[in-house]
């Protein structure tokens, strides 16, 4: 049985559809900006934040009224379907003691859900882990179809928590750049419908191939120096996928614009022979959207697969990681058919799935 993927949305600071995000993208648009007195003590920080203040709960119901729209069906309501929520911090600002059990329980109510959400908190891989959940889910037959949403919200807590690791960037991120400094911020969501039944699309799906976790066990908030973790993710992603490293025309990788991530990134893609293969990061245009970043790249990786067109690394000039790849510093068209995702984050852990065009005619 193979699991599709499609119908996806992300709503940002760049646009409320993917086509509008991706035509954002495409015209080097970011949505990071300067925002007076945000950080501790009144520190202006570079952030991508909704122009209105847009609660957790907000974009969660947002993006998952867009994804029943995307399909054909009431699936929503269907006893064989599951939503899937990937946060790391969810209503954190409202409630600091169980800052999801709120909005799971309007969730349910507003769209009569018949089974309990389940939520993938897993730092910064929980989009690309959601995906994976995903797919096991429905390969095992417990479910058949799965609303798959990223959220985050920007609040104190995340922001004074990263500016406590002197993580945060004086300027917008510049993932793999040598001039980077650190991460920007950002928030939205994102979300994807996946399941074996291509029946409920109602534009072009593509086949969700594989997807596998791995952990470093490194330290609290640093990767390996090897990229141990990310290069044992990607290779059982690749050999459960029956697929070689030359057939991955593209890696959406994490690129957060630190100094230890993109390096290890960097390490991890050599080991793994994909040294050569394009890739980018969107950190320069929504920042670092959290439990949110996994899907928003994902969803940009099928309009991209859409569109044969590849969206250049916002900020990137000239190499700064000790390894050679190969970072797009421009828009770059060409056929698209099988592309590599990828997500690290604190603890050493690490997540990667690898999605393919295929015809839709045929299944």
């Amino acid at each position: 049985m193979k699991t599709l993927i499609g119908a996806e949305n992300i709503i940002s600071p760049l646009g409320n559809t993917a086509k509008e995000n991706f035509s954002n993208l495409k015209a080097g648009v970011s949505g990071i900006t300067l925002v007076e007195n945000a950080g501790f003590d009144k520190e202006s920080i570079h952030l991508s934040k909704f122009k209105t203040k847009q609660t957790f709960y907000d974009i969660l119901s947002s993006c998952l009224k867009n994804l029943i729209s995307n399909v054909n069906g009431e699936l929503i309501n269907d006893e064989k379907t599951i939503v899937i929520i990937s946060t790391t911090k969810a209503d954190i600002e409202e409630n600091l003691a169980t800052p999801i059990e709120k909005s799971i329980t309007l969730l349910i109510n507003e769209f009569d859900l018949k089974n309990q959400p389940i939520v993938i908190s897993n730092a910064c891989i929980s989009g690309v882990l959601a995906t994976n959940t995903a797919n096991n889910l429905l390969q095992s037959g417990l479910y058949k179809y799965a609303f798959v949403i990223g959220a985050d919200v920007l609040s104190e807590f995340v922001l004074f928590g990263f500016q406590s690791l002197y993580a945060i960037s004086d300027e917008p991120a510049l993932p793999f750049d040598k001039d980077r400094k650190g991460i920007s911020l950002g928030e939205g969501a994102a979300g994807v419908v996946m399941t074996a039944d291509s029946s409920i699309y109602v534009a072009d799906f593509f086949e969700f191939i594989e997807g596998t976790s791995s952990g470093d066990a490194n330290h609290i908030s640093g990767p390996s120096r090897t990229g141990e973790g990310l290069y044992r993710s990607v290779k059982n992603s690749l050999k459960l996928g029956d697929i070689k490293p030359s057939e991955i025309d593209f890696i959406s990788a994490h690129g957060t614009g630190t100094n230890f991530n993109d390096e290890m990134e960097a390490i991890a893609f050599n080991r793994l022979e994909l040294g050569e293969t394009p890739l980018n990061s969107l950190k320069g245009y929504y920042g670092h959207t959290l439990g949110a970043a996994g899907l928003i790249e994902i969803a940009i990786c099928l309009q991209s697969l859409r569109n044969n067109t590849l969206i250049k690394s916002l900020g990137y000039k000239e190499q700064g990681t000790t390894v050679k790849i190969n970072v797009l510093s421009d828009n770059k068209e060409q056929e698209l058919t099988t592309i590599l995702k990828t997500a690290s984050g604190f603890g050493g852990c690490n997540a990667s799935a690898i999605i393919r065009k295929i015809d839709n005619t045929t299944i």
